[in-house]
């Protein structure tokens, strides 16, 4: 069962079942095979899946969306564009190749089928594929805690906004900050504040449930936890499992005002996106909460409605 997760996912898309049958064969030691029979199919086996594609053997000429347009639309999709697509075509001209790279194609693989050839240009590119997404989650990681980073964070709130806007789905945002950090740091020391960011940011992280909720580091010790699909009054029971969270971790704090724990202050907004406003508006709403709730005595916190 374990193996099974592990290995890549490959969707192999072609309308002649017995071009994807003779593909399954040579791949399927290797890898987990996933088969549409259409265009169409393939982009709603993609868009709605919890874990897309490693890598996609799509036929250029079927009826309906062809592979050019397929190819296309997973390119214009920040969720998607990542995801090599390899050509399978009986066409082998060199205007042909020039069309499917233009349209977003890493390679080609000429029917009828070489299993040689098609093994060695999937796992070739299977690992170019891994390389680069071990290099995207470095550079999406913060350094100290672990979690997401705020670079990370940015880039998921803009993909769920216009998800949002295209689902019609209510989004929420919690800002989250550390009380009296400054106090703790100058304090306790530097190593000793880096413990307890780094213990902090892994509570938020365990408290989340799905996996379209991201926590991230803001930058200091602010956090950010996104939910898309989410209504203010449950966004705002996540917070409150947030700040009773860090409560129960129990780090002494002698310097703060609300008790003698290391406690953190939340602010809770929620907005239906729409396309004449951005993602700025939320984190605005979600950051004056926050203020809001520092300054009514903090460990609390305090929601808006957009």
């Amino acid at each position: 069962m374990d193996d099974m997760l592990e290995r890549p996912v490959i969707l192999v898309v072609d309308d002649e079942p017995q071009n994807i049958s003779i593909l399954g064969e040579v791949l399927r030691t290797d890898y987990i095979i996933r088969a549409a029979t259409s265009g169409k199919k393939a982009l709603e086996m993609v868009m709605s899946s919890d874990k897309p594609p490693d890598l996609i053997l799509l036929d250029v000429m079927m009826p309906g969306l062809d592979g050019y347009s397929v190819c296309g639309r997973l390119k214009a999709d920040k969720r998607f564009c990542d995801i090599p697509v390899i050509f399978v075509t009986a066409k082998c001209d060199e205007a042909d190749e020039v069309k499917g790279f233009e349209h977003g194609a890493v390679d080609y693989v000429i029917k009828p089928f070489s299993a040689v050839v098609v093994r060695a240009r999937v796992r070739t590119h299977i690992e170019l594929k891994k390389c680069r997404d071990f290099l995207k989650n470095t550079s999406y990681c913060d350094g100290l805690t672990g979690i997401a980073n705020r670079r990370r964070f940015n880039e998921y709130l803009e993909s769920m906004w216009n998800l949002a806007v295209k689902r019609s789905l209510p989004l929420s945002l919690i800002m989250i900050d550390v009380d009296h950090f400054k106090l703790f740091n100058d304090n306790y020391g530097h190593q000793v504040a880096d413990e307890c960011l780094i213990q902090i940011a892994q509570k938020l992280a365990s408290l989340v449930n799905r996996k379209t909720d991201l926590v991230a580091r803001y930058g200091g010790e602010e956090f950010v936890c996104v939910l898309i699909d989410t209504k203010l009054d449950d966004a705002v029971i996540v917070a409150e499992e947030f700040r009773a969270g860090v409560l129960e971790l129990e780090i002494s704090h002698a310097y703060s005002s609300p008790g003698n724990y290391v406690t953190v202050s939340l602010g809770v907004a929620k907005i239906n996106p729409s396309t004449d406003l951005c993602p700025d508006v939320l984190v605005t709403a979600a950051d004056k909460a926050l203020y809001q709730a520092k300054r009514s005595g903090r460990n609390k916190v305090v929601s808006a409605f957009l």
